[in-house]
C-alpha cells in the first residue's frame, strides 16, 4: 500500500499513527497538494491528501474512511468497536476533532491570503468552532483515562492530533490552561511512540 501525505496535515498525521498503532507497512509518498506538477488528483478526483493507494490499485481518500479500513486490517490495536453505541461514540469523537481541524486549517489559509481580502468575521467564526469544541471534549473527557474511557481508541488519535496542529501552528492559543483534562491525556498521548514519529516538521 502507498499513502500519499504531506508531512505537516493532521489528517496525514491521524493516518499514519493509526499505522503504526497497527503494526501496518506502508510506503510514505509524500506530496504537496499546491505544485503545479503534483499528481495526487490522477488518484484521488478531489486533489488532497491523505489518499491511501491499495495493492490491487485502488484508492481510499478522507482520513475517516482511510482509518476505518485499516483497522479491519490487523488484529493488533484494535481501535474502533464493531458495532453499537460505543463505535458511534468514538466515531463522533472522531467528527469533533476533524472538525476542529477544519476550523484550524480555514484560519491557516485566511491568514495566507492578501491583508485587504481576509475576513476577521469569518476567522473570528472559526476561532469560536475551536474554543466550543475544546470546552465540549475536556467537559466529555472529564477525569477518564481515555475518551471512551480505559481504553486507547481512534477518538483519543484523533483528538491527539488536534493537540498537537494547534501546538504547531497556533502556539498563541493557550489551550493546556483552560482544558487540564486535555492537558493530562495529549501528556500521555505525546509519548507513545506513533505520536512521537509523526511529529509535524518543525523548520
Amino acid at each position: 500500500m502507498k499513502l500519499l501525505a504531506s508531512l505537516t496535515s493532521p489528517f496525514v498525521r491521524k493516518v499514519r499513527i493509526v499505522m503504526a498503532e497497527k503494526k501496518l507497512d506502508v510506503d510514505l509518498q509524500i506530496e504537496n497538494v499546491w505544485a503545479p506538477d503534483c499528481k495526487v488528483q490522477e488518484t484521488n478526483p478531489l486533489g488532497k491528501v491523505p489518499c491511501l493507494v491499495t495493492e490491487d490499485g485502488g484508492a481510499l481518500f478522507d482520513s475517516r474512511v482511510i482509518v476505518e479500513y485499516l483497522d479491519t486490517l490487523s488484529p493488533v490495536s484494535r481501535l474502533i468497536p464493531p458495532g453499537g453505541r460505543e463505535r458511534a461514540a468514538v466515531k463522533c469523537w472522531e467528527a469533533l476533532a476533524d472538525g476542529t481541524l477544519d476550523a484550524c486549517v480555514i484560519i491557516v489559509k485566511e491568514f495566507q491570503r492578501p491583508p485587504a481580502q481576509q475576513s476577521p468575521e469569518w476567522i473570528a467564526r472559526q476561532y469560536g468552532k475551536i474554543q466550543a469544541a475544546l470546552n465540549a471534549m475536556e467537559t466529555t473527557l472529564g477525569e477518564q483515562a481515555f475518551c471512551m474511557g480505559v481504553n486507547y481508541s481512534l477518538a483519543d488519535i484523533a483528538v491527539g492530533c488536534v493537540l498537537g496542529y494547534l501546538d504547531f501552528r497556533f502556539p498563541h492559543i493557550v489551550w493546556r490552561d483552560d482544558h487540564p483534562n486535555l492537558a493530562r491525556l495529549y501528556k500521555k498521548l505525546a509519548t507513545r511512540q506513533a505520536f512521537i514519529d509523526s511529529e509535524p516538521p518543525r523548520a
